[in-house]
């Protein structure tokens, strides 16, 4: 089974190639898995009808029981047949409906495979979230099919229609399969068919949900609208998605589920009416319509409720009468879209008031139309009247609610005899005063997919018994019947072929009569969903505006105020309920008195930024609390994080204090006194209710720290650092995943500040030359400008002598070049002897950071670009790079850390050992320091550009100072 829907997705990537290279008829190739399934599900097919199962599972997320189960029993064999059956005539019909030359014909085969196996793997599925998974990624190539003509409007807007509406039904029914799942304790569908959770609200809130899901799948009213809109796909995506495959997979979860919730109280009131309300529905609109895809598309929906109503309706024949039509369906619907397909080719048009004579000059079309027609309106000796019969006789001997159900049928029935006849009519028939369509021919390889598929409705009509085993081993998962019902083509005279007859006789008159009902329905339509839709998605665009508008008002205080009171009003809320400190541990204030100290000043100066008004004092006060954080980390034990934590409070420190220079020196938002005073309570009481969640999740603990764990494992490998051996060992893809996110946001900071500067409009000859101060060597520093000729006579910075004598600090520049050496000596320390000492990759990163940072304040922007003369975007970008490649090899063998180790002794350092984590910690020391690098840049030397334009002092466009050629 998973051999054959892996072989969907892996052809499927070579379509693109496949196409390239044979056009066309590399659908013939591509034909071949879908066959493939087939044929394996017509050697299961004994297996299948005697009650058995083919079984398949791996086990995908253990701890919580979730697994791929796979299942092939009775109707899991009767979807195999269709989805795969179906789907390889329709792809052996593409190589003769398309031309080599048809736009992204590549694209379109993969996208029609990959369905394929999606749909393939769906219907097999005996997991919840495996059924969810491939349920959505039918959604989504779905959505790709019908928007394969993306240059019209009308095809992207039909794609993202069915792409809401069935994406919402998904995501309600994922809820609802979670609700299923815990209330069942496992989510294998088999085992909670045959053991159902009590039907107690939660589980009926379940079903609904799941309803939900499959109703919007199978287009039953209200969420029918997408599914005349997808018309606007290819004709073979309309015979295959949605007469054959797509659309069934709601009907399929109906019948799937059926046999466990039908007796719950809220099934059979939402499947019957919607059902049968959908069937007149669509039905009535097929009536008035004049294009022949429309009028199939209308008559599919009005099927779909007649084939819901019937799955749902819960008891064994009913069900029997439900599968048997599903099969009927597809081999009646498929081949009358294919044939459409045909007409439109062979005449270039599909409106019925365009079309005369087609009949006389495409012979064996109109031949295959009127098979697969007469199917559909249900007239013997084809497998339509069987199926159609068994509902009529299921229908007749049940409940009350069933007998008014069979009402409906009854005269949607009649609405299907009637547009039945309106497309045949249309397609085929000559029409007085109108002159006959031309037409070319169609060759048997273009008619042979539609006739086959219309000759089986044929031969499975006199032979509907040899399916009875099949679709009877599925009836029987329901209560017995004390009658149970046996297909055949013929019954005797009776109630149900009465019914029938009427059916017929109705429809015929409201055909003769279709310009009468053609006025009445139009007169009495009411608005199409379509445009109902419309409507909603037009209003929800302007209450959000309307709602965007009134809360954003671009105050960060007041957002934040916001934040803080929801978080607030939440956590106080489930204290108070839950009342999580009963039994609790007291707390214990401090370890040692010098902890308090230190947490009541870090308090104090917390507390002061609340009022302050100057933005410096704000950011020195605000560092100040995070000094008293690393203070604690010390005070506690904890090197490794006051270290960090030191370094990271220093740099944002730095970078506050770039931006600030941009800045007013005061806060300019006017707050009112009591909004200033709100502040403070709101402040504290969030602070305090952090406090005692984090107080009560740590006194909640009920299982062993892990922390002795991991000691005694780094331990046991000879190491001393807990802490960076987690990072780099234990938990590697979530520092990788961390660093990953580090350096987007970098880069998305950066970036959105050059943008602006580029949208200024005032960038300077040298910028747009590309030749900025990263760009230039120690050996244009001649030319740069050079402040004036009272500069010191010994250098202490490459670039130094740029800055104005005013600007200048000898003293900074000494240190500065004194510290420059040692400090990024130190980080390196701090790299290697991360495995037994405190330091690491990050920390190291920073320390460097700090020491280009520093050469960058006592020597401007063109001696950042002199300490580090290469991009910042290539430490970065290589950092991730080695992040990632040790991460990956670490697969290996489940570990970083041991992936690789080297030992070895070096005269003067001594024994030393190499090992992955070390290239795994410079990996993310290299990509601390581009990102540094690259906010110093944007914040600093960006901002320094910008001060010096402002002034006046950059030199004019053009001048060999300013990176161009002199005029």
């Amino acid at each position: 089974m998973i051999a054959l829907i892996v072989a969907h997705f892996a052809l499927a990537t070579c379509a693109g190639p496949l196409v390239h290279r044979l056009g066309r008829r590399a659908f013939v190739v591509l034909a071949m898995p879908p066959a493939a399934a087939t044929v394996w599900a017509l050697t299961r097919w004994n297996t299948a009808a005697s009650g058995g199962a083919d079984t398949w599972s791996w086990q995908w997320i253990p701890d919580y029981g979730v697994a791929v189960d796979l299942r092939l029993d009775a109707l899991s064999e009767l979807m195999v047949l269709l989805a795969a059956g179906v789907g390889a005539l329709v792809l052996l019909y593409c190589a003769s409906y398309f031309t080599d030359d048809t736009p992204q014909l590549g694209r379109f085969a993969g996208n029609l495979l990959a369905f394929a196996g999606a749909m393939l793997a769906l219907v097999l599925a005996d997991d919840l979230i495996t059924l969810y998974v491939f349920w959505e990624l039918t959604t989504v190539f779905s959505y790709l099919l019908i928007g394969h003509g993306s240059e019209h409007r009308h095809s992207r807007r039909s794609a993202l229609q069915a792409l809401v509406v069935t994406t919402l039904g998904g995501l309600a029914m994922l809820v609802g399969f979670l609700i299923l799942g815990h209330a069942a304790g496992t989510y294998r569908i088999s085992a909670i068919v045959a053991d159902p959770p009590e039907a107690t609200l939660a589980v009926s809130v379940a079903v609904v949900l799941v309803l939900c899901g499959a109703l919007s799948k199978s287009a039953i009213w209200p969420f029918s609208m997408w599914l005349p809109n997808a018309m606007a796909a290819p004709t073979p995506v309309s015979a295959y998605l949605h007469a054959a495959a797509m659309v069934k997979a709601g009907v399929y979860l109906v019948a799937r589920l059926a046999p466990a919730f039908a007796d719950v109280p809220v099934w059979k009131p939402v499947v019957l009416v919607l059902g049968g309300a959908t069937m007149l529905l669509g039905g009535w609109r097929a009536l008035r319509l004049n294009d022949l895809k429309l009028v199939l598309a209308y008559g599919t929906v009005s099927q779909l409720g007649f084939l819901t109503l019937l799955a749902g309706t819960g008891n064994r024949n009913a069900a029997l009468a439900a599968v048997a039509m599903i099969l009927g369906h597809a081999l009646f619907k498929a081949p009358l879209f294919l044939v459409t397909g045909i007409v439109d080719h062979a005449t270039g048009t599909r409106d019925l008031r365009k079309l005369s004579g087609v009949g006389r000059s495409l012979p064996y079309v109109a031949a295959v139309a009127v098979l697969a027609a007469a199917s559909m309106a249900a007239l013997p000796p084809l497998l339509g009247f069987a199926a159609k019969e068994a509902a009529f006789e299921a229908l007749l001997h049940g409940t009350t609610a069933e007998r008014w159900a069979l009402a409906v049928v009854v005269a949607g029935s009649a609405l299907t005899t009637a547009y039945t006849l309106r497309f045949v009519w249309g397609a085929f028939a000559r029409k007085p005063g109108l002159p006959d369509t031309p037409v070319h021919g169609v060759g048997w390889a273009f008619l042979a997919p539609p006739a086959l598929l219309a000759v089986l409705g044929l031969v499975l009509g006199p032979g509907v018994g040899w399916t009875d085993r099949l679709l009877g081993a599925y009836a029987d998962t329901f209560p017995a019947d004390p009658h149970p019902y046996h297909l055949a083509l013929w019954h005797g005279l009776g109630t149900a072929l009465l019914l029938s007859a009427l059916a017929w006789a109705a429809g015929a008159v409201l055909f003769l009569g279709r310009t009468h009902v053609t006025r009445i329905s139009r007169r009495i339509a009411w608005p199409t969903a379509d445009s109902v839709f419309g409507h909603l998605l037009l209003g929800q665009e302007r209450l959000a505006l309307q709602v965007t508008g009134f809360i954003q008002r671009g105050s960060l205080s007041v957002y934040l105020a916001t934040t803080l009171l929801v978080m607030l009003a939440g956590q106080l809320a489930v204290l108070v309920v839950d009342t999580p400190w009963d039994g609790a541990v007291r707390p214990r204030l401090w370890d040692n008195p010098l902890q308090g100290a230190v947490a009541a000043l870090t308090c104090a100066a917390a507390l002061l930024c609340l009022t302050v008004r100057r933005r410096m004092k704000a950011v020195v006060l605000a560092g100040l609390t995070g000094y008293g954080a690393a203070l604690l980390f010390v005070v506690q034990g904890a090197p490794d994080l006051a270290l960090t934590q030191f370094c990271v409070e220093t740099v944002s420190m730095i970078v506050f204090v770039l931006v600030l220079r941009r800045m007013p020196v005061h806060f300019q938002e006017t707050v009112s006194t009591w909004r200033r005073a709100a502040r403070i309570p709101v402040a504290l009481a969030s602070a305090a209710t952090v406090g005692v969640g984090l107080w009560v999740a740590a006194a909640a603990r009920t299982a062993q720290p892990a922390g002795a764990a991991m000691v005694e494992e780094v331990a046991d490998h000879g190491l001393k650092d807990v802490v960076a051996t987690i990072l780099v060992d234990l938990r590697a893809w979530d520092t990788m995943g961390e660093s990953a996110v580090l350096a987007a946001a970098a880069i998305g900071v950066t970036s959105l500040i050059y943008l602006h500067r580029r949208s200024e409009g005032t960038m300077s000859q040298e910028e747009l030359q590309g030749r900025t101060a990263w760009s230039l060597s120690a050996q244009h520093s001649a030319r740069l400008p050079q402040g004036d000729d009272v500069a010191p006579e010994r250098s202490w910075l490459a670039a130094g002598s740029t800055l104005a004598p005013e600007h200048r600090s000898i003293v900074f520049e000494v240190v500065a070049r004194l510290l420059f050496h040692p400090i990024l000596v130190l980080s390196v320390y701090l790299l290697f002897c991360a495995e037994s000492l405190p330091g690491g990759g990050f920390v190291a990163g920073l320390v460097a950071g700090l020491a280009m940072i520093t050469r960058y304040l006592a020597g401007g922007r063109f001696e950042l670009a002199e300490a580090a003369p290469l991009q910042p975007g290539l430490f970065t970008g290589l950092g991730l790079f080695i992040s990632t490649g040790v991460g990956l090899l670490g697969l290996v063998d489940g570990t970083v850390l041991h992936a690789f180790t080297y030992h070895g002794h070096l005269p003067v350092f001594g024994d030393y050992h190499l090992s992955t984590s070390v290239l795994f910690d410079f990996g993310v020391y290299l990509l601390v320091l581009g990102v540094v690098l690259d906010i110093v840049r944007a914040l600093g030397a960006k901002v320094d550009r910008q001060i010096e334009r402002a002034a006046g002092v950059l030199a004019p466009e053009g001048s060999p100072e300013a990176g161009g050629s002199p005029r």
